[in-house]
């Protein structure tokens, strides 16, 4: 894994210092070197995480064999080997991933990124053209910021931190990505937080030529689903399945793996025994009787796995607050940042890659909120007007069920997940916060409001980029450890997300084609098993003294940085010890450690 940095402009040789400074900002992510190119017109600079052709042919930015191209990647392009020989007639210079996008580039120009698999953002410098192109992978795995600088510049980098580095930029708050964040608790993948600082949404291609920038989408998710029975499509799942697992144990190094003790993490590990034996295995756990230390340990012995534990280290929170918010560049009130960023710290005194059981539960059904949703559907009250009306007198006089109450809230599931599923604060309350804007971000296809498929297809492209994502690709940079999530693979992903809804939940079972296909790889305990949260709430951690001693600093302070987006006297009645108040104490701690520029 690696970071990527560049500048387009004329004389771009005189931006030498800049793209240092922009490097440097990443060094969390390439710690293995530095290097820099110039061409006329392009400054382009890369962090080195070596992986994959660990001598200098694989160094990075990249010419091609007649100089005219060159490129910076970050990620991984899984089964590059075989695509390496389809192109065999370019005269390679070592065995690197990165060197068969050019050699793919020279042959299909743009044209390439459709036939290009794995996680990646890269950008591509030709010369002859004096154009640049990008592009970001299909589910957002690795992140791409750009902006236009004070003299027209074009800049680029993995992280907003290295564009803030370049000096080329002052930026200005987005009340858009502002009310997002406060809604669901992270920045929309199609912005970030600021309004002069872009992304380059997961499935867009970027081109720069002439001045002009234009963004397009290159891929859209499968849109309809598939008809199949059980017995084939448990055939197809595993056979997909293991064939992204080999894939993407290629590498130059130790590749491990995460495992918690749920069911995707042991069936990621299940599958990776087959092809590499002994594997090494990280769990983590906090210390208290409901971790999963004990079911990760069954999965472990079962595979005879070289397993590590990770216990909760007991250290200051607010310790670890100050230590890790900062790498996220915006706010992000995922409280599960703080172990998974332990876990990576663990991982990497042993590992420079893991395997993830990441996007399971969007793929196959596994979150609660989906069997709830499934039943509000099926409930006779569901978009049934003279079956509400009659309830809403009933309701008068006696308690109704949670699922007849949202089924009177909320016009569809689609309504109800978008603004009762993983919200903050509703729209009302962002007014009152001083926060009135409204974003809605577009998808990749029409959802059908009343289609359980589509709402996990919504997650694929809203949550899974702009949350889990963001969560996975910094905190393993943070700690230079490149973290692999083998049920993105293109193939398997797109598998999956066509499967009827039928063979992924009903009202008693939660992932049923992942429980059909590969419960004999499990034991009998895991079996058994539902979904359980990694680690210990937010209410519990603000009985902490010094959580709250920070939260009061920051959040009753009428002059802290925050309180120029927010309203302060509105915070005030949000601070509840509760999921809200810990939305509020992230932004603030974003201000606090953005205040120089903002």
């Amino acid at each position: 894994m690696c970071g990527i940095a560049g500048i387009i402009s004329n004389n771009a040789e005189n931006y030498q210092q800049e793209i240092r400074n922009m490097t440097d900002a990443l060094i969390h992510r390439g710690p293995d070197s530095s290097h820099y190119e110039f061409y006329d017109h392009a400054a382009l600079g890369h962090r080195r995480l070596s992986i994959i052709d660990l001598s200098e042919n694989g160094k990075q930015p990249m010419f091609s064999d007649t100089k005219n191209e060159c490129i910076v990647l970050n990620g991984e392009i899984y089964g590059y080997q075989d695509i390496k020989r389809q192109y065999a007639e370019y005269p390679y210079h070592g065995e690197s991933d990165t060197e068969v996008i050019l050699a793919m580039y020279q042959k299909k120009q743009e044209n390439l990124i459709h036939d290009l698999p794995g996680m990646f953002a890269f950008a591509i410098w030709d010369n002859k053209k004096r154009q640049l192109f990008c592009a970001r992978d299909r589910f957002g795995e690795k992140p791409f910021y750009y902006a236009i600088g004070k003299n027209n510049e074009f800049i680029f980098a993995s992280e907003i931190k290295a564009i803030i580095a370049s000096g080329l930029i002052h930026p200005q708050v987005s009340q858009d990505a502002l009310s997002h964040y406060l809604q669901y608790g992270y920045v929309s993948s199609h912005q970030s937080i600021y309004s002069n600082i872009y992304t380059l949404p997961p499935a867009h291609q970027l081109i720069l030529k002439d001045g002009k920038i234009t963004v397009s989408r290159y891929y859209s998710l499968p849109a309809k689903d598939r008809t199949i029975s059980l017995s084939e499509a448990k055939e197809e799942f595993l056979y997909l399945l293991k064939k992204a697992v080999k894939k993407q144990l290629i590498a130059d190094v130790e590749v491990g793996s995460f495992l918690s003790g749920g069911l995707d993490s042991s069936s990621v590990v299940a599958l990776v025994d087959e092809f590499l034996p002994h594997q090494t295995t990280i769990s983590f756990g906090y210390d208290h009787k409901n971790n999963e230390l004990k079911y990760a340990r069954e999965i472990a012995d079962k595979y005879k796995t070289n397993h590590i534990e990770v216990h909760e280290k007991k250290e200051d929170l607010v310790t670890s607050l100050l230590k890790i918010t900062p790498y996220f560049d915006e706010p992000f009130a995922d409280a599960s940042f703080i172990p998974h960023y332990e876990i990576c710290k663990a991982a990497r005194k042993n590992l420079t890659v893991v395997l993830s059981g990441d996007v399971g539960d969007e793929l196959f059904g596994g979150y609660h909120f989906y069997t709830v949703e499934n039943k509000m559907k099926q409930h006779f009250s569901y978009k049934n007007i003279v079956a509400q009306f009659g309830l809403k007198l009933y309701q008068k006089l006696k308690t109704t069920s949670f699922i007849t109450q949202k089924n009177m809230q909320y016009s569809s599931i689609m309504d109800f997940h978008l603004n009762m599923v993983r919200n903050n604060f509703n729209e009302t309350e962002r007014a009152r916060l001083g926060v009135p804007s409204r974003y809605v971000q577009p998808y990749s296809f029409t959802p059908d409001t009343d289609s359980l498929n589509d709402i996990m297809r919504v997650d694929i492209e809203n949550y899974v980029p702009g949350n889990m994502m963001v969560k996975s690709d910094r905190m393993a940079m943070a700690n230079s450890l490149e973290v692999r999530t083998p049920f993105l693979d293109l193939d398997f992903a797109e598998f999956c997300i066509q499967l009827p809804d039928t063979l992924k939940l009903d009202n008693n079972n939660d992932k049923i084609i992942l429980r059909e296909a590969m419960g004999f790889y499990w034991t009998e305990t895991i079996r058994k098993r539902h979904k359980q949260g990694f680690g210990l709430g937010v209410k519990s951690w603000f009985e902490e003294e010094n959580l709250m001693k920070l939260s009061n600093d920051l959040l009753k302070n009428p002059d802290h940085k925050v309180f120029n987006f927010i309203d302060f006297k509105a915070t005030q009645t949000f601070l509840n010890k509760d999921e809200r108040h810990w939305n509020l104490l992230q932004l603030a701690l974003w201000a606090d450690h953005n205040n120089s520029i903002l």
